[in-house]
């Protein structure tokens, strides 16, 4: 039985993994985990995801190291923000147990940070900004497209999510636009959010990024690749956040079994993409 530490335990992704994972027949919550002096501390998780009482308190992030020590949770999944993931991966660490990550909003320093903690104390880590099987289906057709057509393609992305994202670009749109820049030989540099007012023509290489956020929608990617006479366009539309729960715990699975020691992977090395 695989036991699972869950941050950010109260919020919307939070309360559908514990929903999901009380599903599965070989993994379980032991540890439920929320901001620091959170109001929730002591109520059922079980009661708050709408399962029925679990038997698992909710717990402020204050207390994480003593209780991964009592209670010696195979994985930590986080859902949290980019400040409170960097911390909860060190704390796991320190504790030797293994994470998922599918935080979004990390900036290169926080990453780094991350890679760090996992590479020093040897534990077995996914990070990953979307953990869609679908999603990284459509990196991996993204990649291929960029390589196929070539730098010679205009790039335009779009991502739209629910009004209450609080990083824009997604992680998604970010890593997409790295796939293609690799793949045209480019730098980060090239990539840009947003095109500013005035006139200004569109230089070579230029990969941009446009943010929607509105409502309730769920995340939507679309890449579109365009030349004189023609354009290609790769879509990905997320009907529901099952889907990213999904992904999470064919991650937990992996970091679990097969996951590689010190070595931060992907959703791209769980699905065996490539």
């Amino acid at each position: 039985m695989i036991k699972v530490t869950v941050c950010g335990a109260c919020g919307r992704m939070g309360r559908l993994l514990v929903r999901m994972i009380s599903e599965q027949s070989d993994m379980k919550v032991v540890v439920a985990i929320d901001a620091p002096k959170t109001p929730a501390a002591g109520q059922d998780v079980g009661e708050l995801a709408g399962i029925g009482k679990l038997g698992v308190k909710i717990i402020g992030a204050e207390c994480l190291a003593e209780v991964l020590r009592k209670n010696k949770p195979d994985v930590l999944v986080d859902f949290t923000n980019a400040e409170a993931a960097v911390q909860n991966v060190h704390i796991a660490g320190e504790s030797g147990v293994a994470v998922v990550v599918g935080t979004t909003g990390f900036k290169p320093e926080q990453h780094a940070e991350i890679r760090k903690s996992v590479e020093r104390v040897g534990i077995a880590a996914v990070v990953a900004p979307n953990m869609s099987v679908g999603v990284n289906v459509f990196f991996k057709l993204v990649g291929e497209a960029a390589r196929l057509l070539g730098s010679g393609y205009d790039v335009e992305i779009v991502d739209a999510h629910h009004a209450h994202k609080v990083d824009s670009p997604s992680g998604t749109a970010l890593r997409a636009a790295e796939i293609i820049a690799k793949e045209f030989g480019l730098g980060k540099e090239n990539i840009k959010c947003g095109r500013p007012a005035g006139k200004r023509p569109r230089a070579k290489g230029e990969i941009y990024i446009h943010s929607i956020r509105a409502s309730d929608i769920v995340g939507e990617h679309t890449v579109t690749f365009a030349a004189p006479g023609e354009r290609v366009e790769i879509v990905h539309r997320a009907h529901g956040r099952e889907t990213f729960a999904a992904g999470a715990m064919k991650a937990i699975r992996h970091v679990v079994k097969k996951g590689k020691a010190g070595v931060v992977q992907d959703m791209q090395d769980v699905l065996e993409l490539r």
